[in-house]
């Protein structure tokens, strides 16, 4: 299998995923590893008579930022990214790192104080148009574990560019399925996930699931909603390492009481869970509950934006709430952590099983 051809992964993120009109501003972030993709992107977005905004970072150049910048730096932003946060119509990221670990050994609190201030342009974001997504580069294919050839490969697949009747009818397939699983999910009032170290409950009376089905994550495959705020209660042991901001968590345990998180361990890790904690107030209250769907996504690589789509894990994820599940939770911080359920794991919806052992029922 190869690595994705450019030109049928521009048009899918400019047509599917955006859907660009004419005379949009559209940002597009990424480093210059992704240059193949970012090319293609700049004519697709082009031919959709669309303006294209490309802000590309050299390798080294946020490791760079978080060495040199001065407090007051990491306590303040940058006016012009927050006009261009206002101005741009849509937003598309692409995760392409020359390094996976490239903020070991930075001070977690000099990442957690720039994501506090930068709190303003989040949330500029968050209300535009907005799509993150992955480009192969051999850095995320040593964190997976696999040749840069089979990484590439894995990575078409997931984005179902290798699908023969075109990657665009295979999201609609997927999307039509979550469809009924989110109006399922939408009359029930508690969830209870139990796994190996795993026993928490939720409720989620009156919230909205969305179905993600690649509009805003390529590749996607979840439903998720915005769990009641003071509802959590339980432990989550999150079996999948997670990698925020370069930085290796793994061994993650978390213990809710009435919403709010009491008790938390890592592995490794311990000084950046501890710090994420920190960030504010909502730092500690689950944000996201989301259900993987994506079987084509079949092990852990290290990188979130794949993992938690797993088809037979959960993610429970701490922070910021997205508002059109009902949520209310706000917070700087929106960390996705993922547990494993395809191994003795279940998900139990009004004390109906709802998927055992990673496998709807």
């Amino acid at each position: 299998m190869s690595a994705p051809d450019p030109a049928a992964f521009a048009d899918l993120l400019v047509g599917y995923c955006l859907e660009v009109k004419p005379n949009q501003q559209v940002l597009v972030r990424s480093t210059s590893l992704a240059a193949p993709l970012l090319l293609e992107l700049q004519r697709a977005i082009l031919a959709a008579d669309a303006w294209p905004h490309l802000r590309v970072e050299v390798p080294g150049q946020t490791r760079g930022f978080y060495e040199h910048a001065k407090d007051w730096q990491l306590e303040e932003f940058p006016s012009l990214a927050l006009l261009e946060a206002r101005k741009v119509d849509a937003v598309l990221g692409i995760q392409a790192p020359e390094d996976v670990r490239a903020f070991a050994g930075i001070d977690p609190d000099r990442l957690t104080r720039a994501r506090r201030a930068r709190r303003p342009i989040q949330e500029q974001t968050q209300r535009k148009r907005w799509c993150s997504t992955i480009w192969p580069t051999p850095a995320l294919a040593d964190q997976a574990g696999l040749p840069f050839e089979e990484y590439a490969g894995f990575v078409t697949s997931a984005l179902f560019l290798d699908r023969p009747a075109g990657p665009v009818t295979a999201w609609r397939e997927l999307g039509a399925f979550q469809q009924q699983l989110a109006k399922r999910l939408g009359k029930a009032r508690t969830v209870r996930i139990e796994a190996d170290g795993t026993d928490v409950t939720l409720t989620v009376t009156g919230r909205t699931w969305v179905n993600s089905d690649g509009k805003r994550n390529m590749p996607s495959g979840e439903v998720f909603t915005g769990p009641l705020e003071t509802s959590a209660n339980g432990r989550v042991r999150y079996t999948i390492p997670s990698s925020p901001a370069g930085v290796e968590v793994r061994g993650v345990e978390l213990e809710w009481a009435d919403g709010e998180v009491v008790s938390a361990t890592a592995e490794e890790g311990q000084a950046y869970l501890d710090q994420a904690l920190a960030t504010d107030a909502g730092a500690r209250r689950l944000g996201e509950l989301g259900i993987g769907t994506n079987y084509g996504i079949d092990r852990p690589t290290g990188t979130i934006l794949l993992d938690e789509k797993i088809g037979g894990t959960v993610h429970l994820a701490l922070g910021r709430s997205y508002p059109e599940t009902g949520g209310t939770n706000e917070s700087a911080l929106h960390w996705d952590m993922i547990c494993d359920l395809r191994q003795g794991g279940r998900i139990t919806v009004d004390g109906d099983v709802l998927q055992e052992d990673g496998r709807f029922v």
